[in-house]
């Protein structure tokens, strides 16, 4: 099953047409196979609906941020494991990379909101694995 509607909706529970400010009338869903205009609808120019390119664009946000935080989190561990400081402290941004890690992958996925929640908890495990005390 491909979680398509069926094609055929009969008449009784088909939306019905909306009236356009000029008089005529318009279907609900639009005619299949036509292209409306970019400025009308919230199509963008290569006609596909908005929404999908704000999904790709939150992904490769959700990607690219985690990303960046693991590569931050594994240089502060390294810089941390060449000074004076306490093991945890390295560890704390090793692991706090690893869970950044973990969300830029989620988040490839599509798994944007719980990616956000892993780059929260890791930075959060890196900031206060450094705390002192």
């Amino acid at each position: 099953m491909s979680g398509r509607a069926d094609s055929d909706t009969p008449a009784a529970i088909s939306p019905a047409p909306m009236s356009s400010t000029d008089g005529t009338e318009v279907a609900a869903h639009g005619a299949r196979g036509a292209r409306e205009a970019p400025e009308d609808h919230g199509w963008v120019e290569d006609g596909r609906p908005e929404g999908v390119s704000v999904a790709r664009r939150t992904r490769w946000t959700a990607a690219g941020t985690g990303v960046l935080l693991t590569a931050a989190g594994l240089a502060a561990s390294l810089l941390r494991l060449t000074d004076a400081a306490p093991g945890r402290v390295p560890a704390a941004y090793a692991a706090g990379a690893v869970v950044c890690a973990c969300a830029a992958a989620l988040g490839q996925r599509g798994r944007t909101r719980r990616a956000l929640w892993l780059l929260v908890a890791g930075v959060m495990m890196m900031a206060l694995g450094d705390q002192p005390g």
